[in-house]
């Protein structure tokens, strides 16, 4: 019988065996695209104008409401940022609790609760919905301001745009914005120190009252939760709040570049470029271009396997990785491409980048390429669904952005239809290189000269990090001035090189702060030695110290030995004017010309070491005060650009000194430092100096 059975089984699999593989050969064609069933979702409008999303789902115990306020285009002038700061300040306190009673609630019961210039957010369980809901209109509605938190947000925002400051990422973002908005659009104004300073807390009082109104904003509710809920929650804690009708303003239409051109931010010493290719573009979302609009720009540059990607960085190595994006917005969208390459290979790079943005113009995408990227596209849009935030959130852009109601319905067919055709025409209508601002971040000494042939008339403009153009630095050279020169006119200007000799010892005593917290800095020096020591609430956390022969660096107890090159370094910067020995040591110095320094017309002047090192050092060209030091050292295995500015000169004993110090570059943030105290020739007990 077991034979049988064998038998029977392989004839079986002969007799089948060749339609499989006939089935394989010839599978059959798919189907045409489905509607998509986007699940229960409702609408309904408060007499107030409040616009209600509610979407059911009852698979978790959860539910969340955010109430969304759409904000006009408004210019913030010279108080850019107040909006974000009054978001921020919304759940800091309320005339009814403190900060720490909403903080000590929200995670009583395992909820979140979060603040912004757009709006409120909270979730939490759903039998905790009354408690989360009573917090959240708490914070809509009875805001206390509280001048403390105000102070708070302030010096943490201008800590986070002192960093931003010194990255070229964002210095590029930042120049890019400017010029496709220009600043008298509110998409091209930027937050910055001056712009926090000068806002007051009536400002982020004045942006809420006038703002946070019913009939600019959504209700979403999303989780578990039947519309009936949804409709009693909507009346019992937002019918009362009143609306106001509120004037919005118009503003020009930003346009791209007639030529393309060229703009440049210098970053002395830094070893990549960062490249930004950008201009503003009409694309709104829901519009017949949208969907074609994102295909060209996954196929461009949308990720590891686009053009741009594959070209610079798979094919010739020139970065790590380079996107592109194509923006949709109600008001004005944007295109950028962008990517951090070497010094050596910018305009290598910047010819691959306009080759590919031509060719997506010029040549039919593949019929594989096409089919493949649909794929992607309709396999993330399909994932989307299985989350009930994202359906609330394809319900508000129906409604914000007055999308046609079918939009998302019928996503997948219209996505179907789309040729390669359509794209070429897309790319043809949004893609365009001849009219694009071209955004280098980079050392001009390596690069500039190599960009002049991107730019319509053959000339790079130069911007500081905030996209203010600068005027070019056109003065020539005083007759018979080189390094020396400059070098001798610096001592000069301090005192004199006869004053600065009688310094036998100084002692600086700076003060700063790093994320909140206080910190203070002594810098000894006597006869070629040295000793730094870094305290933070008295207690220290680093020492330098430098005997005149070797070094040593202390952190938290552990010592670490300076090695010989950055021994022989020590000796220069132990002195308190090294500038005096540098033909004694060996220093040779370059007049490299003038450039600008936050503004200022200045000398850059190379320093070369005896070990090969260098500085670049920038004199105040009318009163040749030092004003910047950068130098490109190794550390970590990495290779770090250290830039030290000075400023706010004051005389103590006859002699200049910068009371006003920031350090960027070898931290994780920059660290400004204020002069509290000189002692010139006190008597520094050589104690300090010794390593045991």
């Amino acid at each position: 019988m077991k034979k049988i059975i064998l038998f029977l089984i392989a004839s079986f699999c002969i007799t089948i065996l060749p339609a499989q593989e006939d089935f394989r050969k010839n599978p059959p064609k798919p189907g045409p695209a489905p509607k998509v069933k986007l699940g229960e979702t409702n609408q309904f409008k408060l007499d107030n104008g409040l616009k209600v999303i509610v979407v059911e789902n009852h698979k978790l115990p959860r539910v969340s409401f955010q109430l969304f306020v759409d904000v006009p285009l408004i210019q913030e002038k010279g108080a850019a940022g107040k909006s974000s700061l009054a978001g921020q300040l919304l759940k800091t306190g309320t005339t009814n609790r403190t900060k720490a009673e909403i903080d000590e609630t929200v995670d009583f019961i395992g909820a979140s609760l979060s603040t912004s210039s757009n709006g409120v957010f909270a979730s939490s369980l759903s039998k905790h919905k009354e408690t989360i809901l009573d917090l959240m209109t708490d914070v809509l509605f009875n805001p206390s301001f509280p001048e403390q938190e105000f102070e708070k947000i302030k010096r943490q925002t201008l800590s986070n745009l002192a960093l931003n400051k010194e990255n070229p990422d964002q210095i590029a973002s930042n120049v890019a914005t400017v010029l496709r908005y220009g600043k008298n659009h509110p998409y091209g104004e930027l937050t910055t120190e001056a712009s926090i300073e000068n806002v007051t807390l009536d400002m982020c009082k004045e942006y809420y009252n006038r703002y946070f109104l019913p009939n600019l904003s959504y209700l979403v509710i999303v989780g578990d939760i039947t519309l009936k809920e949804a409709k009693d929650i909507a009346d019992e804690y937002f019918a009362s709040w009143q609306r106001r009708d509120m004037f919005k303003e118009r503003f020009e239409m930003p346009q791209a570049p007639k030529e393309t051109e060229v703009a440049f931010v210098n970053k002395t010493g830094a070893v990549q470029s960062v490249i930004n290719i950008t201009y503003p573009v009409q694309l709104k979302p829901g519009s017949s271009d949208d969907m074609k609009a994102n295909l060209v720009n996954r196929i461009l540059g949308g990720g590891a396997t686009s053009r741009l990607f594959q070209n610079l960085r798979e094919d010739k190595g020139y970065t790590y990785g380079a996107y592109s994006t194509l923006s949709r917005d109600p008001h004005v969208g944007y295109f950028a491409a962008s990517a951090s390459v070497r010094n050596e290979v910018t305009d290598s790079a910047l010819t691959q980048f306009m080759y590919e943005l031509d060719r997506i113009r010029t040549s039919e995408i593949d019929a594989k390429v096409l089919k493949d990227t649909k794929a992607k596209l309709a396999g993330s849009f399909i994932r989307s669904l299985e989350s009930p935030q994202s359906l609330a959130n394809y319900a508000l852009n129906t409604i914000r952005y007055k999308m046609p109601e079918d939009y998302y319905t019928n996503y997948l067919q219209r996505l179907e239809k789309i040729s390669a055709k359509d794209l070429k025409e897309t790319a043809q209508k949004y893609i365009r290189p001849e009219n694009a601002f071209i955004v280098v971040v980079g050392n001009k000494d390596d690069v500039v000269e190599s960009l002049k042939q991107f730019d319509s008339d053959g000339q790079v403009d130069f911007y500081d990090v905030y996209g203010t153009k600068l005027q070019p630095v056109t003065a020539a050279l005083p007759t018979g001035l080189d390094g020396k020169g400059v070098i001798a006119r610096y001592i000069k200007a301090l005192g004199g090189g006869d004053k600065l000799a009688t310094v036998n010892d100084l002692t600086i005593k700076m003060t700063g702060e790093i994320q909140g917290q206080p910190l203070s800095i002594t810098n000894q020096q006597k006869n070629g030695k040295m000793a730094v020591s870094t305290a933070m609430a008295g207690t220290v956390l680093a020492q330098q110290i430098f005997d005149g022969k070797k070094g040593v660096v202390i952190q938290m107890g552990a010592k670490q030995p300076l090695d010989g090159k950055q021994a022989e370094a020590m000796k220069l910067q132990a002195l308190p004017f090294p500038e005096l020995s540098y033909d004694k040591m060996g220093v040779s110095v370059e007049l490299k010309g003038l450039d600008n320094v936050e503004g200022k017309k200045a000398y850059e002047v190379v320093v070369t070491r005896k070990d090969g090192s260098k500085i670049t050092d920038y004199f105040d060209a009318q009163s040749y005060l030092k004003l910047r030091s950068v130098q490109t050292v190794e550390a970590m295995g990495q290779t770090i650009t250290n830039t030290t500015d000075f400023a706010a000169y004051k005389e103590v004993e006859g002699i200049q000194f910068p009371h006003s110090i920031t350090i960027s570059g070898m931290l994780p943030i920059p660290l400004k430092t204020n002069v509290e105290a000189i002692e010139i020739n006190k008597g520094i007990d050589d104690a300090v100096f010794s390593i045991e």
